[in-house]
Order: structure tokens, then sequence, then C-alpha cells
């Protein structure tokens, strides 16, 4: 059985999705992010669309852990 992707943070922009996936692939932790290109898709349109950090579920409390310190 596969394991499923959780969404451990939320960010609307894609510059600090970035930045904490990037903190999370330095401690091991695996990460994608997901929503980034709905910019381009509506461009000049106002769109409000949540950019979600997810992980592995096994990786999900260690992630949440990690983004909190560097708050």
């Amino acid at each position: 059985m596969e394991e499923r992707l959780v969404t451990v943070a939320r960010f609307e922009n894609y510059i600090e999705a970035e930045l904490a996936k990037q903190q999370l692939d330095d401690n091991g932790i695996r990460a994608v992010v997901m929503g980034e290109n709905v910019g381009n898709i509506y461009a000049g349109a106002p769109v409000v669309q949540d950019i979600e950090l997810q992980t592995l579920e096994h990786d999900a409390e260690k992630a949440h852990e990690i983004l909190r310190e560097q708050v």
C-alpha cells in the first residue's frame, strides 16, 4: 500500500513555500509544493489559491516541528 501525501503548511506565495520546502529538504524530509502554477493559468485574474506544502504521511509530524522552529 502506498503512503499518501498530507499537507503540512499553506502559503499565500510561492517563494515562502519554496523556502519552507528547502528547510524540510535540508532536514532529510522530501516535500512537494502544490498549487504554484495557479497564477500562470489565470494570469491577470485575482485568484486566491492556497499553495500547499506536502510530505509523506510518516514525515508530517517531524515536518511540523521543523517548520515551527523556523517561525
